[in-house]
C-alpha cells in the first residue's frame, strides 16, 4: 500500500506540474539561479585558490623576499611606502654571509624598451645576479646566465627571454650578438628556458641584467626588493629572524623593511580566499532565499485555483494528510528540478571556462555540489508547507462550495 501511495503522490504532483509547464518553469528558475550561483562561483573560488598555489609553489617554499620600507606603518613597501634607509646592494651582501642563509638575490628592476637585430619591443628588465635562477628555479636554455662575481660592479651583458629573443632574432643564433636597453648597449651571453606566464606576468618576454647595471640603467639608488633562498620551510622563522637580526643593525636599530616569507603569502591567499567563499555563501543563501519565496508563492496561488480538485479529493476519501502530502511532494520536486538543472548549468559553464582557460583549475568541489541539492529538497519542504496545510485544512463541503 506504501508502495502505491508513493507511486500516486508521484503522479499527481507531476501531473500537476504538466499541467502548468509555465507556472512550473518559473517556480523552478529561482531555485536554478542560486544553486548555479552556488556552482559557478565554488568553482571559481577552488580554481582561483588552486591557481595561486600552483603559481607560488613552483618557487618553493623556502624562500623570503624582503622589501624596503614597512607594511605596518606605510601600508606598502617599496617606492610607495617609504623607507628610512634604502635596501642596497651591500645589504643583500650581509645577508649572503649568514650561514643560515644559502643565497641572496639582489633584485632592481624597471620597463624599458630593447632593441636588437633592426626590431624592438618595451620589456621588464630584471637586473639580478648569477643566482636568480636558483632562487626562481629558471633554467637557462642556451649560453649561460649573468657572471659571478661582485654585484656591485655591472657588465654590459644581457640575457634574454626565450619569447623576447624569438621577437627581436627569429630563429637566428642570438649569442654574441647586442641590443640596446634604454640606449645602453650590452652583449647577449644567453636565453631562458621557456617558464611561461607567472600571475599574469609574461617572464618568456623579459630581459636580465646584472643589479648594478639595471640600477644605473633606471637611475635607481634602492633595491626593489632581495630574495634570501634557505633549507627548507621548517628554517623559515629562524631565517626570518636571521634576515631581520642583521638588517636593524645596518640600518640603525629601525626595522624599516618588511620580510614576506613564500608560506606567509600563501596563507594570506588562503584567508583571502576564505572570505570570498564566506562571500559567495551569502550570495547563494539570497538567491535560494529569493527562490523558496517564489516557490511557496506559486504553490499558494495553485491551492487557491485547484480549490475544487481538493474538495473532489476529499470527497473521494483522501485524507488530510495525503492532501498535504501531495502538495508537498510537488514542492520538492519543483526544487529538486530547479536544483538539477542549477547543478548542469553550473557544471557545464565551469567546463567552458576550463576550456578556454586551460591553465585555470576551475572545479565545483563535491561537498557544495551535494550540498546545493540538499539545500534545494529542504527549500521545497520549506516552501511547500505553508500552502500543502492551507489545502489540507480545506473541508470537501467548503471546497466544492468554493468551486
Amino acid at each position: 500500500m506504501a508502495k502505491i501511495e508513493a507511486v500516486d503522490l508521484l503522479r499527481l504532483s507531476t501531473g500537476a506540474m504538466r499541467g502548468h509547464p509555465l507556472r512550473s518553469i518559473l517556480s523552478m528558475l529561482g531555485i536554478a539561479i542560486g544553486v548555479a550561483a552556488v556552482i559557478l562561483l565554488t568553482s571559481l573560488g577552488e580554481g582561483a585558490r588552486r591557481y595561486l598555489v600552483q603559481e607560488f609553489s613552483q618557487f618553493g617554499t623556502n624562500i623570503l623576499q624582503v622589501n624596503p620600507g614597512k607594511t605596518e606603518t606605510h601600508g606598502m613597501p617599496g617606492v610607495f611606502g617609504g623607507t628610512t634607509q634604502k635596501l642596497t646592494i651591500e645589504d643583500a651582501q650581509a645577508l649572503a654571509r649568514v650561514p643560515l642563509l644559502q643565497t641572496v638575490v639582489p633584485v632592481a628592476m624597471g620597463q624599458a624598451r630593447v632593441e636588437g637585430n633592426g626590431r624592438g619591443r618595451s620589456v621588464f628588465v630584471y637586473g639580478s645576479t648569477a643566482e636568480f635562477p636558483e632562487v626562481l628555479k629558471f633554467d637557462v636554455g642556451q649560453g649561460e646566465f649573468l657572471p659571478p662575481g661582485d654585484p656591485r660592479r655591472g657588465a654590459s651583458v644581457a640575457v634574454l627571454g626565450p619569447k623576447l629573443k624569438r621577437e627581436l632574432f627569429g630563429v637566428e643564433n642570438a649569442l654574441g650578438r647586442f641590443v640596446r636597453i634604454a640606449g645602453a648597449r650590452l652583449r647577449v651571453i644567453g636565453v631562458m628556458e621557456p617558464k611561461g606566464q607567472i600571475l599574469g606576468m609574461d617572464i618568456d618576454d623579459a630581459a636580465y641584467v646584472p643589479v648594478a647595471t639595471a640600477m644605473r640603467l633606471f637611475n635607481l639608488e634602492e633595491l626593489q626588493e632581495i630574495d634570501v633562498l634557505f633549507a627548507h620551510e621548517g628554517l623559515t622563522e629562524a631565517a626570518e629572524a636571521a634576515v631581520k637580526k642583521v638588517l636593524i643593525e645596518r640600518h640603525r636599530g629601525e626595522e624599516d623593511f618588511t620580510v614576506i616569507s613564500q608560506s606567509e603569502m600563501l596563507a594570506v591567499f588562503g584567508r583571502v580566499m576564505d572570505v570570498v567563499t564566506l562571500g559567495v555563501a551569502v550570495i547563494a543563501a539570497i538567491s535560494l532565499l529569493v527562490g523558496t519565496i517564489g516557490i511557496f508563492t506559486m504553490m499558494w496561488i495553485s491551492v487557491g485555483e485547484r480549490v475544487s480538485e481538493i474538495g473532489l479529493m476529499r470527497a473521494l476519501g483522501a485524507t488530510a494528510g495525503q492532501v498535504e502530502r501531495i502538495f508537498l511532494t510537488e514542492a520538492v520536486l519543483l526544487t529538486l528540478a530547479g536544483g538539477i538543472a542549477g547543478l548542469a548549468f553550473g557544471l557545464a559553464t565551469t567546463g567552458v571556462v576550463r576550456l578556454v582557460l586551460p591553465a585555470f583549475p576551475a572545479r565545483a568541489p563535491l561537498e557544495y555540489v551535494a550540498a546545493a541539492l540538499v539545500v534545494s529538497a529542504f527549500a521545497g519542504l520549506l516552501s511547500g508547507v505553508g500552502p500543502a496545510r492551507r489545502a489540507a485544512a480545506l473541508t470537501p463541503v467548503e471546497a466544492l462550495r468554493a468551486e
